[in-house]
């Protein structure tokens, strides 16, 4: 398996930019040539790596130079991986995943996501590594400088053939070969060689895929490329094991020394793993239980290793991991010191504003104390022409009532007899009815002073027996304009609760106003239907309709929005504000629709006697 960062490990390059060091005053380069060199020692001296990688985090950090700390955040994920503890190695993958990925460095992050996927194959997780290979595959295609896409293909196929069919393999291989050659990329040219050989021994070829892996084997450790040997040493033993134990052991042994040599940790237990299981086949158990043994103080061994070279790469995480949230918290209060600075400011800015504002009413008082009083004067103005309105509109109603009682009283007097005939019996009868439905309502006004709050005498009433009552009185009045009055609908069987008087004032006014607002010789339709909540009652015309800018204001007392009727009759803009209020204290509701020319439709809705709103 190949890691990312593609390098060749050559010796010269190494020495090259060491020598270079003293000499880089930029300190952005300095950075890049102290990952470089850690990338370049990873598979020669891991504790090299950490040194350079370190060394140029701390640089970076303190210059804020993002890429140099994606490039040490990368380089740390590949020491942790080699040194086997895969959780730290994941943690810093993905730090340097997100900051390759706020920077738009695509290229970067094709690599880290397939380093992530190297670490879910080691820690078993096959169905992550296989989707974040596919993904890194998926995301490299759009990459106009694709050289990483070799070693993606690469790693891919040597660690999961099996999820990609049969005929596609060549296809992988070719085009990782392509890649690399197109950028002379040696390294990741010898690995694909290894898949090359995989490939023939697969499909029959064994002799050619066999000699062709023992001289790539030779070439990539005479290229110093250790790491990358390991793989190709693992798979000569597994195919020897079977018919010369010799030589698998001697390719197992020999990549077990070069692991124990660089410290790649994760493959000398792989390799140890593989030679017990060899012996364990054989049943050869002395040397299966050596191998155990060896396996048992693995770890201890890697220890001493760590001891000796004097660093403690767990520690660095740990402090790693104290430092940033030490960073957090250094940022936290410097955010607070900003916050707590600049309330002071603030404090003293307001301050000052209060003090030039407090001069400046001295100068303002006087002023402010001949308006109020002007404005007491105007407030007493306003209450008395407030209290001479309502008295007129008292005195109008008391001048009405005389007259009005008259007119009920003489039709009360005249008694039905055979001198009168039918017709002229139910006229008087309206009079009667319609002179005292006056009174009451001219009572009222004088009772009232226009609070919203209604005093009702509520009763059982059967609305179709209310409706067509009101209907009928008001149908001589629509005579009067050639007009037709027409009741559909029912409300059979429904009884409501509510005051009788005020609920036939309030039919009464949206049927005059139908009447008053319609051209002659139209017709005005009273519809009745039941809601799951109640009764609607609806009274619909073809008059004149409500224009827009003035429906905000149709129940408003006194309302600007009156308008003379089709006759000339005269508005008084009361109507609808109080058949609002008594709706309303129904627990109804009142609402209209209305298309300016054309006509308007006002609703009721009445709750059923024993349903509330």
């Amino acid at each position: 398996m190949l890691l990312g960062h593609i390098c060749y490990g050559q010796l010269a390059s190494i020495r090259k930019i060491q020598q270079q060091l003293p000499f880089i005053h930029d300190s952005l380069r300095y950075v890049d040539a102290l990952n470089r060199l850690g990338t370049l020692l990873y598979e020669k001296n891991v504790d090299s790596t950490f040194y350079y990688t370190v060394k140029a985090r701390a640089i970076a950090d303190r210059l804020q130079y993002t890429k140099g700390k994606a490039d040490a955040a990368n380089n740390l994920g590949i020491l942790y991986d080699m040194k086997g503890n895969l959780q730290l190695s994941l943690r810093y993958y993905n730090d340097a995943y997100n900051i390759y990925s706020t920077m738009h460095d695509t290229s970067n992050v094709v690599q880290i996501i397939m380093n992530i996927a190297s670490v879910y194959q080691e820690l078993g997780k096959n169905p992550k590594a296989v989707n974040s290979y596919k993904t890194a595959i998926s995301i490299g295609k759009k990459l106009s400088r694709d050289s990483i896409m070799s070693l993606v293909l690469y790693n891919y196929v040597l660690m999961y053939p099996d999820s990609i069919h049969k005929d596609s393999i060549p296809v992988y291989i070719d085009r990782a070969r392509q890649i690399a050659s197109k950028y002379n990329d040696k390294r990741v040219l010898l690995a694909i060689d290894q898949l090359t050989a995989e490939y023939y021994i697969k499909n029959g070829q064994r002799d050619k895929g066999v000699a062709l892996l023992q001289q790539t084997v030779a070439n990539v450790i005479k290229s110093d490329l250790y790491y990358l040997s390991l793989d190709m040493l693992i798979d000569l033993g597994n195919f020897y094991a079977a018919t010369d134990s010799a030589k698998a052991i001697g390719y197992y042994s020999q990549g077990l020394q070069i692991t124990k040599e660089k410290g790649f940790k994760i493959y000398t237990e792989i390799i140890n793993k593989k030679i017990y299981d060899f012996y364990l086949a054989k049943k050869d158990n002395a040397m299966a239980f050596h191998y155990s043994q060896q396996l048992l103080i693995l770890h201890d061994e890697q220890e001493q290793t760590d001891n000796a070279s004097g660093i403690d790469y767990i520690e660095y995480a740990l402090k790693d991991q104290q430092l940033s949230s030490a960073r957090t918290q250094s940022k936290y209060q410097q955010n607070l010191l900003i916050l707590v600075i600049l309330l002071f400011v603030m404090t003293i800015v307001i301050i000052v504003i209060l003090w030039r504002n407090w001069k400046k009413s001295g100068r303002t008082a006087e002023a402010l104390r001949l308006q109020f009083k002007q404005s007491e004067s105007t407030t007493e103005a306003l209450e008395v022409m407030n209290n001479n309105y309502a008295r007129l509109i008292k005195i109008v109603a008391h001048d009405l009532r005389n007259p009005i009682g008259a007119i009920n009283t003489i039709s009360s007097m005249i008694q039905p007899g055979d001198l009168l005939n039918a017709d002229t019996q139910e006229l008087i009868s309206l009079v009667k009815i319609s002179s005292k439905n006056c009174l009451e309502l001219i009572n009222e006004l004088l009772e009232t002073d226009f609070d919203p709050q209604q005093n009702l005498k509520k009763e059982n009433i059967d609305l179709d027996e209310l409706l067509t009552q009101c209907i009928h009185l008001l149908s001589f009045r629509a005579k009067d304009k050639d007009q037709q009055l027409n009741l559909a609908g029912s409300a059979e069987g429904s009884i409501i609760q509510g005051d009788r008087e005020k609920l036939w004032r309030v039919i009464n006014n949206l049927v005059i106003n139908a009447i008053k607002f319609s051209p002659e010789g139209c017709e005005i339709n009273i519809q009745v239907s039941q809601s799951n909540s109640g009764i609607i009652i609806s009274v619909t015309d073809t008059g004149i309709g409500i224009p827009v800018e003035i429906q905000s204001k149709i129940f408003d007392p006194f309302t600007a929005a009156r308008r003379k009727g089709t006759g000339g009759e005269q508005p008084f803009g009361l109507g609808l504000y109080i058949s609002k209020q008594i709706i309303e204290a129904h627990n109804g509701k009142i609402w209209f629709t209305s298309d300016d020319g054309r006509g308007t439709t006002f609703y009721l809705e009445l709750p059923k006697a024993g349903i509330t709103s």
